[in-house]
C-alpha cells in the first residue's frame, strides 16, 4: 500500500507541473490550473493546495523520486506564494463552485496544509524554510475566520473542529480549543446504527470520520471517537461486492453516483491500528485498493502515512468481511419521536443556505449473497436497488401525478420474506383569509400575494394517497409487489434504472424522444457481460413519458411502466445462476 501511494504520489506531482501557470504577468501565476474550468483555486479538492501536498510529500520522502528536488522546492514556492496572494484580508478563502469567503472551505485547507506544515517542518532542510514560512502564514491569517466563522452543513461542524484542533496545536490558541467545544456541545448527529446525519456514504460520513479522528487526537478528546467507529461498523454493510459503495440514498450529492471506499482508507487504517480491530484492518485493506493517488488536500494518505510511520506497516491481522448478510440499519431508531419535536425548536422547518435533513435515520435494509447487493430503502425517490455480479439495477421508482414527482416509501415493516413499505401523502386547498386577519394592503388598488397571512387560511377538500410495495425475496430472485387505491385514475409511472453499460433485449419496448422506454409487456432481460436479470409485469396504461417534477436520470438506460390507481401491480425480478465471489 505505501508502494503504491508513493507511486501515485510521484505521477500526481508531475501532472501538477505541467498544469502550474509560470508566466508573470498572469494573474494565476504559481497556481495550478483547474482542467475542468481552466482557473487556479484555492480549495482542498481542485485547488493549488492539492498539488502542494503532492509535492511537499514527495519532496519530504526518500522513497520519491523528486526527494529534495529543488525545482520541484522551487514550484512549490511559487505555489505558496499564489495561495497566500489568493487569501482573502479575513483570512478565508472562496472554493470557486459557491460558498464565497468560506470559513468551513478554509477550514479544509487548514486541516490538510497543517499536515504538510508538520511534515516540511520535520526535514531539517534550509531551503525549505521560505515555503515554510509561507504556509504558516497562511494558516496564522486563518485564525480570525476560525474562531468566529460557521458553517452551512452538519459535517462542517467536524471539519472546522478538527481546524481548530490543528491551530491550537500548531499555535498554542486556547481561543481555537473554546471555540471547538461550542460546536462540540451541539452533540454528535449520528444513530446508534451508525448513520451521520447527511446520510453521506460516498463523500460526508468519511469526512466526519476522519475530521473527528483528528479532533479526538488534538484537542484531547478521545470519546469523539465513538462515533466514528459506529460508523465504520455500519460501512462494512454498505459495500457492494465491486467495491462501490452504496449511495442510493444519500442526502446529498452523491445521490445515486458511483463512490468508491478510498475516502475511508485513512479512518480503517487509523483506527484499526488503534483498536487492534480486524474487521477495520479488512476493510482499510479493501479500502486501500481503490486508492488511485494519495487523495485531496484536507485527506492526503501519503502525508499522513509519513507523519505516523506505523501506519506504513502491513497489518497482521485482517478479518474475513461478511458477503452473506441481512441488516435493517435504523431499523430500531425511535426517528418519529425525534421529529414529533421539530415544532418545539422554534425554527417551523425553516433553514437558509441548507436543509433540515428529516430522512436522517430512516431505515434502510441492506442484503448480500455473495456478488448479489440488494438496498430496500424509506425516504427517497428510490425504493429498491440490485447488483447482480456486472448487472446495475440502480433504482427502482415510484412517481404520481397526485403530488407531481416521486412517492417516497416513509415507512419499513419486516416480513418473512421481505419487507413491506408504506407512503403517505396529502393535498388541499385554502379557503379565504379571515376578513380580521387581512392585512391593510388588501384593501388597496394593489394586494400583493406575498403579503397575505397564508398561515390564516384553512384546509378544504384534503386528499390522502397511500401505497404500499411488498419487496419479496424469491426462489428465483425478487418481487415488487405495489398498491395504491384512492383517489382514483391518478397517472402513475414505475422507473428502473439501469447501468448504461448493459443491453435491453425481448420485452415490448416503446422508444421516447427523450431515449427512456415505455414497457409494454413481455418478458425484458438485462444483460451486462455474462450477468443479467429479467423482469416480468411491464404496462402501457397511459401514454406520459414522464411525471412532472420526477427528472430522470441522464447517461443511464430507463424503462418505464405506466399505470392508473387503483393498482396492485407485480414485478418479478429473475437472476442468472449463480455467481462466484471474486474477492
Amino acid at each position: 500500500m505505501y508502494r503504491q501511494l508513493v507511486d501515485s504520489n510521484d505521477k500526481a506531482v508531475q501532472r501538477g507541473i505541467s498544469r502550474q501557470e509560470l508566466d508573470p504577468e498572469s494573474r494565476y501565476y504559481g497556481g495550478t490550473i483547474d482542467p475542468s474550468t481552466g482557473i487556479a483555486w484555492v480549495n482542498h479538492t481542485t485547488g493549488t493546495p492539492t498539488d502542494m501536498c503532492y509535492w511537499g510529500a514527495a519532496l519530504a520522502n526518500p522513497d520519491s523520486i523528486y526527494y529534495r528536488d529543488e525545482e520541484l522546492l522551487n514550484r512549490l514556492l511559487l505555489a505558496s506564494e499564489y495561495v497566500l496572494r489568493n487569501q482573502h484580508t479575513d483570512g478565508s478563502i472562496s472554493p470557486g463552485w459557491t460558498n464565497y469567503h468560506s470559513p468551513p472551505d478554509t477550514a479544509f485547507v487548514v486541516v490538510g496544509y497543517a499536515q504538510l506544515y508538520q511534515l516540511l517542518q520535520q526535514q531539517d532542510w534550509e531551503p525549505m524554510q521560505p515555503v515554510l514560512n509561507n504556509i504558516r502564514l497562511f494558516l496564522e491569517r486563518t485564525i480570525p475566520v476560525m474562531l468566529t466563522g460557521g458553517c452551512h452543513t452538519p459535517n462542517h461542524r467536524w471539519v472546522l473542529c478538527a481546524a481548530l484542533g490543528f491551530l491550537h496545536q500548531l499555535f498554542d490558541l486556547e481561543e481555537a480549543v473554546q471555540r471547538a467545544e461550542q460546536w462540540l456541545a451541539e452533540g454528535m448527529d449520528i444513530t446508534p446504527d451508525g448513520e451521520w446525519t447527511e446520510r453521506s456514504n460516498g463523500i460526508y460520513s468519511a469526512v466526519s470520520d476522519i475530521m473527528l479522528i483528528h479532533a479526538a487526537r488534538l484537542l484531547n478528546r478521545p470519546e469523539l471517537l465513538e462515533p466514528v467507529r459506529l460508523n465504520l461498523r455500519m460501512m462494512v454493510y454498505l459495500v457492494h461486492p465491486t467495491g462501490e459503495i452504496v449511495t442510493d440514498y444519500s442526502g446529498r450529492q452523491d445521490l445515486g453516483s458511483v463512490h468508491d471506499l478510498s475516502p475511508y482508507y485513512l479512518p480503517y487504517a487509523i483506527l484499526a491500528r488503534l483498536d487492534g480491530d480486524s474487521v477495520f484492518a479488512g476493510m482499510a485493506d479493501w479500502a486501500g485498493e481503490s486508492l488511485k493517488d494519495p487523495g485531496v488536500c484536507s485527506v492526503n494518505a501519503l502525508v499522513r502515512l509519513l507523519l505516523e510511520p506505523e501506519l506504513q506497516q502491513a497489518r497482521k491481522v485482517r478479518n474475513e468481511l461478511p458477503d452473506h448478510y441481512e441488516i435493517i440499519l435504523n431499523g430500531q431508531f425511535m426517528r418519529e419521536g425525534y421529529l414529533e419535536q421539530m415544532e418545539s425548536a422554534g425554527h417551523h422547518g425553516q433553514i437558509s443556505h441548507s436543509r433540515m435533513h428529516t430522512d436522517f435515520g430512516a431505515p434502510v435494509a441492506r442484503i448480500r449473497s455473495g456478488l448479489t447487493s440488494v438496498t430496500v430503502m424509506t425516504e427517497v425517490p428510490s425504493f429498491f436497488a440490485l447488483r447482480h455480479g456486472d448487472v446495475r439495477l440502480l433504482a427502482v421508482q415510484l412517481a404520481s401525478y397526485f403530488n407531481p414527482g416521486y412517492v417516497p416509501m416513509q415507512q419499513m415493516t419486516r416480513l418473512s420474506s421481505g419487507y413491506l413499505l408504506t407512503g403517505e401523502q396529502k393535498k388541499g386547498y385554502y379557503s379565504p383569509i379571515p376578513a380580521d386577519q387581512l392585512p391593510d394592503t388588501a384593501k388597496t388598488a394593489t394586494s400583493p400575494w406575498y403579503l397575505l397571512p397564508h398561515q390564516s387560511r384553512t384546509v378544504t377538500h384534503e386528499q390522502t394517497f397511500r401505497v404500499q410495495t411488498e419487496v419479496l425475496q424469491s426462489e428465483s430472485g425478487w418481487t415488487l409487489d405495489l398498491s395504491g387505491a384512492e383517489p382514483e385514475q391518478i397517472m402513475m409511472q414505475l422507473s428502473f434504472v439501469f447501468g448504461a453499460e448493459g443491453e435491453l433485449s425481448h420485452g415490448d419496448l416503446l422508444e421516447t424522444d427523450e431515449g427512456h422506454y415505455l414497457w409494454k409487456g413481455g418478458a425484458l432481460r438485462y444483460t451486462c457481460g455474462e450477468d443479467w436479470i429479467e423482469l416480468t409485469g411491464g404496462e402501457l396504461g397511459h401514454l406520459a413519458v414522464t411525471v412532472r417534477e420526477a427528472k430522470l436520470p441522464d447517461n443511464c438506460k430507463v424503462v418505464l411502466v405506466n399505470f392508473l390507481t387503483p393498482f396492485h401491480k407485480t414485478i418479478h425480478i429473475a437472476l442468472s445462476p449463480s455467481l462466484t465471489l471474486k474477492r
